[in-house]
């Protein structure tokens, strides 16, 4: 199969619209060729005028370890063309980076969640974009969690970097189908195209990845395929207490980890209150102390996610709510477990990172009832997903 980028290199007359217009790239770490070329080396190899280029949240090198740890602008040494940060002193595009390119290449590989906040940048741009002539296409790459739809939808009002619409925790799309989306729901008036992979089987070999190609972080936390699909529930320990993993080499692969849990009897009680919703991966007790970030020097007991080889079953496993479930089963456990991390999230300094991430306060909410169950849950998460399910439709590509 053939990604986005490798289809425009090989067919001139796919880049025969770039002739005689100045070409701007949004990039990081994983825009590579099947060859891995990086798409600016080969872009600029294969005769594209490009004349500036973009780098999202950790960089354009993917040097940035976590959230709010911003990325100057910069001059490529090597092309002499300017560096935009669309993760420092802006997040959106300024009217004068927009000015260095009339059509704007966005290759960012994405891991298939709403909070990961390459979706929200290609929002930023279309907007930047929108009503300027400027045209943007998307060099489409595979959704590695594939089309599995779930969680909540984010609730009006509860916008931020990490929540760029009405889209659940897992979206199901690829960059190219999520732009065509953004456009028709914020009726945005932009020259858009996809160009889009040819092959891709969200439900063949590796059900999102194709077996075919190496995996590459497209941020520094991002190290692995299991990642990539447990992320929409992983992601959540971002505003816990609860380690995600930073500071090990496994990194948002844990459903947990505290000096102060025991994992066993935290899983324990996960299987009374919802064994279905442990299904499709497996869960290994697992002890670890991370070099830096939260509990930075303590031994954390937690629990291994492997939605990997035969443990991993595509349609079963739901990790937004396996990541739910821990948390009901902790606050169970510990009715006054300082659960919730209250601190500056993604620029957002009112709203506990938990609502934030979620897009709305019903997760925190239901974890912290304890008359709440499993099905009250289940029932609005099951509602949200049909929404979107049905909303995007007309959208998908593949």
């Amino acid at each position: 199969m053939k990604f986005g980028i490798d289809r425009l290199l090989a067919d001139p007359s796919l880049r025969q619209p770039l002739e005689g217009k100045r070409v701007a790239l949004v990039a990081h770490p994983a825009s590579v060729t099947e060859d891995l070329v990086h798409s600016l080396d080969a872009m600029i190899a294969a005769g594209v005028n490009v004349t500036s280029a973009f780098g999202p949240q950790h960089g354009l090198k993917g040097d940035k370890q976590d959230n709010m740890v911003e990325t100057a602008d910069e001059i490529d040494p090597t092309y002499n063309i300017p560096v935009f940060s669309l993760y420092g002193e802006v997040r959106r595009p300024t009217a004068a980076m927009m000015d260095t390119a009339d059509v704007f290449l966005f290759d960012l590989q994405d891991l298939g969640c709403r909070i990961y906040t390459f979706v929200t940048t290609l929002l930023y741009l279309l907007e930047a974009a929108a009503g300027s002539g400027k045209e943007v296409w998307v060099l489409d790459r595979p959704n590695p969690a594939g089309r599995p739809v779930e969680g909540t939808l984010l609730v009006p009002g509860q916008e931020s970097f990490v929540g760029a619409g009405p889209m659940p925790m897992r979206h199901g799309l690829t960059m190219g189908e999520m732009g065509h989306w953004f456009i028709a729901h914020f009726g945005l008036d932009v020259p858009y195209r996809v160009i889009a992979m040819d092959g891709w089987q969200p439900e063949g070999p590796g059900f999102g990845w194709p077996e075919s190609r190496i995996w590459i972080n497209p941020s520094p936390n991002a190290a692995s395929l299991n990642m990539a699909r447990a992320y929409a529930g992983t992601v959540m320990l971002e505003g816990a207490t609860l380690s995600e993993g930073r500071g090990t080499t496994r990194p948002l692969e844990v459903l947990f980890g505290a000096p102060d849990l025991n994992a066993r009897e935290v899983l324990a009680e996960m299987e009374r209150i919802a064994p279905e919703w442990l299904t499709g991966c497996a869960l290994r007790e697992c002890w670890f102390t991370p070099t830096f970030h939260k509990h930075a020097g303590e031994l954390c007991s937690g629990l291994m996610i492997h939605a990997e080889g035969k443990f991993y079953d595509h349609h079963a496993f739901r990790p937004w709510r396996l990541q739910a479930l821990a948390f009901k089963a902790i606050r169970n456990l510990h009715p006054d477990y300082p659960l919730w991390r209250d601190f500056p999230y993604e620029y957002e300094f009112e709203r506990l990172a938990i609502d934030v991430i979620n897009g709305g306060p019903a997760l925190r909410e239901w974890v912290d009832n304890p008359d709440a169950r499993p099905a009250d849950l289940d029932d609005l998460t099951a509602a949200n997903e049909a929404t979107w399910r049905e909303a995007v439709k007309p959208f998908l590509l593949y």
